[in-house]
This record gives C-alpha cells, sequence and structure tokens, in this order.
C-alpha cells in the first residue's frame, strides 16, 4: 500500500524536523515548507492527502494558506490541521469556522499527533468512497455524514415525494427552499421565453442531486424542473444542506465538483446550439439521451421522450425535429413507435458531420 503524503508547513526548524522524523517513522510521506508561501505552492505539486500547517507565519499565516487552498477545487477537500502554541477559544473558533479539520496546539507528543493524523486521513477516505448512485447509496452517503457529527438532522427529515408524469417539482422564479435528489425515474429542467417556448437546459437520473445551483447563489430558481415519468424524489431542507456543505470541506468540494462540471456541460450545449447544424443538434440530443440514462453504449437504447421535449433540447420547432428523426429511421439509426424512440447505432450518431 502506498505511503499517505503529508505536506507540513512550519516555519520554526526545530519544530519542522522534529515533527517530520515523527511523521516519517511511522511510514508517511513527508514534504515540508518553511512558510505559507511556498506551503500553497507545495500543495499543487506534492498532492498531499493530508496539510499539517502552522497559524503564526511569516509572509502568509496559516489562516492565510487555508483560505487560498479553500478557494481551489483541486486542494479544497484535502484535511487540513492547524498547529499553534496559542490554546485561546477564540483561535480554535476561527480556525474551525473557516473549514479546518482539527487543531494540534504546541507542545503536543507523538502520540497525539499521530492520533489526530490516523483519524483525520481514515475520515477523509470514508467520504472519498464512490457511493451507489441509487436511494440506498444516498443514505449510505447520510450515514457517512452522521458519522462524522455533521448533521443527524439529515436523515431524520429526509421525506420521499413522488411524482406523476410531468408534475412540477419546482418553478422559474419562485425562491428555492430544498435540495432534491432523484431516487427514481427522469426530471428534466427547462427554462420559457415570454411566449412559453421552452429550452430544456439539465437532464436529471437516479442518483442526481439538483436544484442546489440557485440555492447556493441565494437566488429564486433560472429554470422550472419537471418529471420525465413516474419519479421519486427525496427533499433535503436548505438549513441542513448548508450545514453539510459548512460542516466539512469534503462535502463541500464535491459539491463544487458537480458546479463545475455542470457549468460545462451547460458551455458546451450553447455551443453546439450555436454552430452545429439541425441535423447534428438532433443526433447530439440523442447522444445526450444515452449518456445520461444508460451505460452500456453498445447495447440500443430506449426511451419514451415526447418530439417537443427534444425540439426542446436542440431548440428548433418541433416540425424540424420530426422530419429530422424521420430521416434517422430511414437511415436505419433509430426506430420509433410512438413517442418511444430506440437508438441502434449511437456511434455514428456520436460521428455525425455538422
Amino acid at each position: 500500500m502506498e505511503a499517505k503524503k503529508i505536506l507540513l508547513i512550519e516555519d520554526n526548524p526545530e519544530m519542522r524536523e522534529n515533527t517530520a522524523e515523527i511523521l516519517e517513522l511511522a511510514n508517511y510521506k513527508v514534504m515540508t515548507a518553511e512558510n505559507g508561501k511556498e506551503g500553497v505552492h507545495l500543495t499543487s505539486e506534492f498532492k498531499p492527502d493530508l496539510i499539517i500547517c502552522d497559524i503564526m507565519m511569516p509572509e502568509l499565516d496559516g489562516y492565510g494558506v487555508l483560505h487560498l487552498l479553500s478557494k481551489d477545487e483541486h486542494t479544497a477537500h484535502i484535511p487540513f490541521i492547524f498547529l499553534t502554541a496559542k490554546a485561546e477559544k477564540d483561535d480554535y473558533r476561527k480556525g474551525m469556522t473557516m473549514g479546518a479539520d482539527d487543531y494540534l496546539t504546541k507542545p503536543y507528543d507523538d502520540v497525539e499527533l499521530l492520533n489526530i493524523v490516523e483519524m483525520r486521513l481514515k475520515k477523509s477516505e470514508r467520504l472519498k468512497r464512490q457511493f451507489e448512485r441509487s436511494a440506498k447509496g444516498l443514505d449510505q452517503f447520510i450515514e457517512e455524514a452522521k458519522s462524522f457529527d455533521l448533521i443527524a438532522k439529515l436523515a431524520e427529515d429526509k421525506k420521499v415525494k413522488t411524482l406523476r408524469k410531468k408534475e412540477t417539482i419546482y418553478t422559474e422564479g419562485s425562491f428555492p427552499s430544498s435540495v432534491f435528489f432523484l431516487q427514481k425515474g427522469k426530471v428534466k429542467a427547462y427554462k420559457s421565453n415570454g411566449s412559453g417556448k421552452e429550452y430544456i437546459t439539465d437532464l436529471f437520473k437516479e442518483g442526481d442531486f439538483f436544484g442546489y445551483i440557485d440555492l447556493l447563489q441565494g437566488e429564486p430558481y433560472q429554470e422550472s424542473a419537471i418529471a420525465l415519468e413516474e419519479a421519486e424524489v427525496s427533499i433535503i431542507p436548505k438549513d441542513d444542506f448548508f450545514n453539510l456543505l459548512q460542516g466539512n470541506r469534503e462535502v463541500s468540494s464535491k459539491f463544487i465538483r458537480m458546479l463545475s462540471n455542470e457549468i460545462k456541460d451547460r458551455e458546451e450545449r450553447l455551443l453546439h446550439l450555436a454552430y452545429n447544424s439541425v441535423r447534428k443538434r438532433v443526433a447530439q440530443a440523442l447522444v445526450t439521451l444515452v449518456q445520461r440514462y444508460q451505460e452500456d453504449k453498445a447495447k440500443p437504447f430506449s426511451m419514451s421522450i415526447t418530439r417537443e421535449d427534444i425540439a426542446s433540447m436542440v431548440g428548433t420547432a418541433t416540425e424540424t425535429v420530426i422530419r429530422t428523426l424521420s430521416d434517422f429511421k430511414e437511415e436505419r439509426l433509430i426506430d420509433m413507435k410512438g413517442s418511444l424512440i430506440t437508438v441502434f447505432e449511437y456511434e455514428k450518431l456520436v460521428r455525425m458531420r455538422n
């Protein structure tokens, strides 16, 4: 098993050497930095599993180091332990409020140091697991959060709502009060213009969180969400969601990564909408459905979806979509029976020329 990597940021040479020696004797791979600026630079190169950082340092203190690393999605998840010669409660409170995972007061012995390092690494590993994207997976995720003493109330308040096909979950312009987790079924998010024409902005599958972007921004919903078929949605109250994010940097970093991936996906779809032909855009819409709702791309994929919804994904008239789908059927790329569309040639649709 590969040794865990620890970055030690400490300006006192004697303390730095002694602490590094203790960690190395415990079979950790240690990199040291003598000030905060050097520590921030080394973090991106060394990619540590845990950071131990002194608070009182010249140039950039420990609070500054934590602030900078917390702003970067690649480093925000790294467990962070503060070292300080002070034991005042105000210092402790400030560090933990900023997102530090733990606190070690000087002088400390080797047992204290190794215990706190081992505990934080174990907790970090548990939250790094990729949980099954299902109702069972959500329960497991919540149980992990509970074991971190984050929010035991989250599991208690989890409400599951059963939705009928075309039932609305939230509407554009209303104010968010919850985050949603899709346990079963399919959901679309869409925006409407002044004449009521829809543009589908996202599609959600089992295991997806949704409705959290506007909640994080503190703004009304910028889109509506509706069930494409019978669905089950877990509703996580706003306060519990924020407690979860603020209670642990590992959990918050997961949502930062989800948020950044969602923004990238939307930017890519807008580029396709702007520059691709209608034929290419219809092919891309079908590719998106396969990618979102089926893992094995080699197998035929079937889904009931209205031509209006496909037109809303493509950004064109329903009649144009109907003609293009008929062309695809003649070319034996797909088959259609009522609202049921079956994709046979996924790779050919991916490679469709513009």
